[in-house]
């Protein structure tokens, strides 16, 4: 903690939780990740031959989640699914319909009403089962979430995967979910918001802070540091502004579907642009069947003995 005397008591307890979160998340992540780990299928060709370099075991790809792999944003859709499901009241719906349609006309991420959507889900699943909210990302995945991923950043993740590296969700949605999304993509594993669970049940509390902005850095330098792996041969991937500390890690950075901001920092910069929403700049890259290899639920647990241990 040295090299956080110079901050403010406020200040530092900031950066105190966005160290905690992006650490928390880098465990569970590996966790996961080791428990589902399986030999990946190799491609043989890719529309950009020079990168992802083939056989480069010290580089890996890390994926931002809501409108780069996926469009909306994965905790409203997970509120849809547990309405259905009879989780909550109509009058939260609406709340949940409102900031899903906001995120969706303005394209990008607004903190104030992120924090909210994280707190209605806090307190909906209060007291649930981790096991339970787990089952019931799968079949949430199938029925809100399949049809809405982008197939162009699904084509570029294929690419990394075909190229014998790892890949990685950064998100600020739930670990649990983003695991799902992880899994079912066939990709490496996830890093997400870790919610604390006391004997598999959800207490309605954080572990340190949302996976968001600072704090997504400091997961990817985390996990970067126990995989052994050079960051400046790795690639990020996002549409927001918000991570631009994230994509500032890699020495391979990717503006995709960018936000205003995002837009005119990457090209200050010279950083590649992608942008699928409108059929643009698609990647040139085959789509190949997910190879059903990645991370699995369960990672929470482990989060939750790392929180302990630093107290």
């Amino acid at each position: 903690m040295a090299a956080l005397r110079w901050l403010t008591p406020r200040r530092r307890s900031a950066t105190a939780r966005s160290v905690l979160a992006g650490e928390a998340s880098a465990e569970a992540a590996r966790k996961s990740a080791e428990a589902a780990e399986a030999p990946q299928d190799s491609g043989s060709g890719t529309a950009e031959p020079e990168f992802p370099v083939h056989g480069d075991d010290r580089a890996a790809a890390f994926f931002d989640l809501d409108n780069t792999v996926m469009q909306g944003a994965a905790i409203f859709h997970f509120g849809r699914g547990l309405y259905k499901r009879k989780f909550f009241e109509t009058r939260d719906l609406a709340r949940f319909a409102w900031q899903q349609a906001w995120f969706r006309l303005a394209g990008f991420e607004d903190p104030e009403h992120m924090q909210d959507a994280r707190d209605s889900a806090l307190s909906i699943v209060k007291g649930h089962r981790v096991s339970e909210l787990e089952t019931i990302g799968e079949e949430i995945y199938d029925e809100y979430m399949a049809e809405r991923i982008w197939p162009g950043t699904r084509a570029l993740a294929q690419a990394h995967l075909d190229a014998g590296q790892k890949v990685w969700l950064v998100t600020a949605a739930p670990v649990e979910i983003a695991q799902v999304i992880a899994r079912r993509l066939g990709l490496t594993g996830a890093l997400g918001t870790v919610a604390e669970s006391i004997g598999g049940v959800y207490t309605g509390k954080l572990v340190g802070e949302p996976l968001h902005g600072p704090a997504k850095a400091e997961a990817v330098r985390a996990l970067a540091a126990a995989e052994a792996l050079d960051l400046s041969r790795c690639a990020a991937y996002s549409d927001s502004h918000n991570d631009i500390p994230m994509l500032s890690l890699v020495g391979h950075p990717y503006a995709i579907n960018p936000d205003s901001k995002l837009r005119k920092h990457a090209r200050e910069l010279e950083w590649r642009l992608r942008d699928y929403r409108t059929g643009r700049k698609a990647a040139k890259v085959g789509i190949p069947a997910a190879a059903g290899v990645g991370a699995v639920a369960g990672g929470t647990a482990a989060a939750i003995a790392l929180h302990r241990r630093r107290r």
